[in-house]
Order: structure tokens, then C-alpha cells, then sequence
């Protein structure tokens, strides 16, 4: 599985599910990432993706016969970092090197738009998966905004 540059298709795959195409700032809407945030996060609350994807500075999509199947989003600061955020992959495609490959396309074309570093937080049980992906742990600190730190994981 190959990006591509951007907005174009992606090398597809075949692997005896049909082909699985990866594109870099592909058309992507709100409800689609809500149906794929609900399918992959237990407790997901619709909510309105605009605002987050106008942000951006990119995201990579996978799709199966069109259908929305993994998405990473990378927003950055301006200058050399850049921050991979929202993972996912539905439950149906998992564990079959998905999330790596959506991870290491979104690398590549940070990188390209002049990112040095790329950021990313984890609970725990994902540090060998970020591991496999390129990262290594590094001390960082995280300060909630709104309540009680302990109601809102990030």
C-alpha cells in the first residue's frame, strides 16, 4: 500500500477482501468519520468533523470498495512540528497492517510538507504498535482544560 500525491487515487492491494486504496487529503465527510469513529471507539458521540479537518495539515484515508475503512489526521504548528492524531481503523480491518501503513504515509507526507519532528500520545497498551510505526518514547506532559483530568481521557 502505497500513498500517492494528493487527492489522487492510491495503490490499491488486493488481498482476498478487494482492493484497499490509501489517499493523502482525499474528499472525505463528517459522516463517514463519524460512521468509522462509532464502528472503532465504544462511546463515540457524533460530532462535527469540520473544524477538525480544517485544521489540518493532512490526513490520510484508506477505503474498501469506497467505503471508509482507516483514517489518521496530522495538524501541525507551523514551522517543524507535527502532531499525528485519531488513528484509526475499523475492527473489521485490524491487525493486518493497516494502521502501520496509514501511520507511515502519514510520516512521509509531513515530512514532505517540512515537518522535522512528528509528535504522537498513546495510552500504554499501544507503546509496541508505536514502536513498529518508527517512535520512541520521550517524557511529555499533558494538562487537562476543561474539569477533572481524570473524566476526560485523551
Amino acid at each position: 500500500m502505497t500513498p500517492v500525491q494528493d487527492g489522487q487515487d492510491g495503490q490499491g492491494r488486493q488481498d482476498g477482501q478487494g482492493i484497499l486504496d490509501l489517499q493523502v487529503d482525499g474528499v472525505l465527510g463528517g459522516d463517514e468519520l463519524n460512521a468509522l469513529f462509532r464502528a472503532a471507539w465504544p462511546g463515540h458521540r457524533d460530532t462535527d468533523f469540520g473544524p477538525v479537518l480544517a485544521r489540518s495539515l493532512l490526513r490520510v484515508t484508506a477505503r474498501r470498495a469506497g467505503r471508509l475503512v482507516g483514517y489518521v489526521n496530522v495538524v501541525g504548528d507551523g514551522g517543524v512540528h507535527a502532531f499525528l492524531l485519531d488513528t484509526t481503523v475499523h475492527p473489521d480491518e485490524r491487525r493486518a497492517g493497516l494502521g502501520t501503513a496509514l501511520v507511515r504515509a502519514a510520516a512521509d507526507a509531513a515530512r514532505e510538507r517540512g515537518a522535522h519532528w512528528l509528535h504522537v500520545d498513546y495510552e500504554p497498551h499501544l507503546t509496541a504498535f508505536h514502536e513498529r510505526c518508527g517512535f520512541r518514547p520521550t517524557a511529555a506532559g499533558l494538562m487537562a482544560l476543561n474539569g477533572d483530568p481524570a473524566d476526560d481521557t485523551p
